[in-house]
């Protein structure tokens, strides 16, 4: 009879005869690297991974409670986070996932920038990789937008304001976000199936992808002085040293990979467990046109950035020098991919990434106070026509005065000056009477929330007397058709 080892070894090899386990092995997670290579310098990839495999854990459970609709979105996560058991914890897991993942991926790309990992032949494999950082990104930043709270709300105007000044295409680009005029049900949902399903799906494939070029290519080896990369001899050199130093990844490899994940787990669940997860900041609620909304970490170099500028360079920076220092990132690999790999004999190299991270973290500690950018008051600032406040009386002056002061030109145009997210108000006294304009303003309706509560009485007796004078010349404005009432006939002890 044939011992137990005997029997597995049978076991095995007929699947492997049928399925070539062993051949795929041998291909992936047993595939040689350098010897040197199997560094704690070369963790931060597989430490990456490791968070997105957790992302999709803890999304998959997230999601069987979260509700994405604009008036069940907040309950939802109240709900984990005082009701469901350890709700507050798999929201705080998923939180701080989030933020190792792409601190460990910013990391990641900076040692593979150091180390000349992004020379020949693996300029492609940067390429792939910058994409997985970006892809990251705009997951982090639809997870911000799913607790739909003040800060994801107004981030999220921040967000369509930063997509809206891209030429040609911008107005475009922010009805397919919004799905709309502005932001509502169907922007929620969008933004859910963005963060649920399509920037997953791509992560997945990106990171099949790149996982494909590092085999095919090799992991980089330890960068060595005076070792110069030379496209006509690099193969055969990398092939002679993994002849000399070669061993398998798995097992031979992977303990430091392994360490190092036990240890971002440990981090992450220690995160979650003290710090909890983000507090939702209040249900949104765009009638609070007074706020001070806040990204998180990994936007705030960014919301400094442009808090900080003159307004007028903002339009200058989004439009151009975003997407050339993009465009730049891609093209590392294409200008500079042969030569010295070792961070001493590139001092530009060292200099570069240090005065970026320096950059970077400065500008996330000065965007934790900063105003927020860009503004989204830009309209408010443009004066009203001057044919609209001639001849008019001191209480609509004021009402002119609260139209510009409350914002509402942001989404209203006087003349075609101004948003476009509601109706232009130059002939809205032919469209509305004036008790439908004192409803409109108090309850709001369509598209408009309410501002009853944001305007004292005489604010709203001031503006409604203003929006009563917008109406072509010679044309008088809408009344109730209704007769009006007539008392009853008689006196009293008649």
């Amino acid at each position: 009879m044939p011992g137990l080892a005997e029997r597995a070894r049978r076991t095995f090899g007929w699947f492997d005869d049928r399925l070539h386990l062993k051949a795929i092995f041998d291909s992936t997670a047993g595939h040689p690297i350098p010897r040197r290579s199997a560094s704690w310098w070369y963790v931060f990839g597989s430490g990456t991974l490791v968070c997105f495999i957790l992302q999709i854990v803890t999304g998959i459970c997230l999601a069987l409670v979260y509700v994405p609709s604009p008036n069940e979105a907040y309950a939802s996560l109240e709900y984990l986070n005082y009701e469901q058991n350890l709700g507050w914890f798999l929201r705080g897991v998923h939180n701080w996932g989030s933020v190792f993942m792409v601190g460990l991926m910013t990391i990641h790309m900076i040692q593979v920038f150091l180390f000349g990992a992004y020379k020949y032949p693996r300029e492609l494999t940067w390429v792939v990789g910058c994409v997985l950082f970006l892809l990251t990104l705009g997951a982090a930043f639809t997870g911000q937008i799913m607790r739909f709270d003040q800060d994801a709300y107004w981030g999220l105007q921040i967000g369509v304001s930063i997509a809206a000044r891209i030429p040609f295409v911008g107005e475009s680009i922010v009805h397919l976000l919004q799905g709309g005029p502005i932001i509502g049900a169907e922007t929620l949902s969008r933004f859910f199936s963005l963060h649920v399903f399509v920037l997953p799906g791509l992560l997945i494939g990106g990171i099949v992808v790149h996982l494909r070029l590092v085999l095919t290519r090799g992991i980089n080896e330890f960068p060595v002085e005076g070792q110069e990369v030379a496209p006509e001899t690099y193969a055969a050199e990398y092939e002679e040293l993994l002849e000399k130093t070669g061993i398998r990844f798995f097992p031979d490899g992977v303990d430091k990979d392994i360490v190092f994940a036990a240890l971002v787990l440990f981090g992450i669940v220690g995160c979650a467990a003290i710090l909890g997860p983000p507090i939702p900041n209040g249900p949104a609620d765009p009638t609070l046109i007074n706020t001070a909304p806040r990204p998180d970490f990994y936007f705030l170099s960014l919301f400094a950035a442009f808090a900080l500028m003159p307004p007028y360079l903002e339009d200058f920076v989004i439009v151009y020098v975003l997407p050339v220092m993009v465009l730049g990132l891609f093209a590392i690999p294409f200008l500079s991919n042969v030569g010295e790999k070792h961070p001493r004999r590139r001092p530009g190299a060292v200099i570069a990434a240090t005065l970026a991270m320096t950059t970077l973290c400065v500008m996330a500690w000065e965007g934790l106070d900063s105003d927020w950018s860009p503004h989204m008051d830009a309209w408010s600032g443009t004066a009203v026509p001057t044919h609209l406040v001639e001849g008019r009386t001191p209480l609509e002056l004021q009402g002119a005065l609260v139209l510009q002061v409350k914002q509402c030109r942001n989404c209203h145009a006087l003349d075609g000056s101004g948003g476009k997210r509601g109706p232009d108000l130059s002939n809205v006294a032919t469209r509305l009477t004036e008790d439908q304009l004192v409803r409109q303003v108090l309850q709001g309706g369509g598209n408009m929330p309410a501002y009853g509560k944001n305007l004292t009485p005489a604010e709203v007796t001031a503006v409604v007397a203003f929006m009563r004078t917008l109406h072509p010349r010679g044309q008088l404005p809408a009344r109730d058709s209704a007769p009006p009432a007539v008392p009853a006939s008689g006196t009293a002890g008649s």
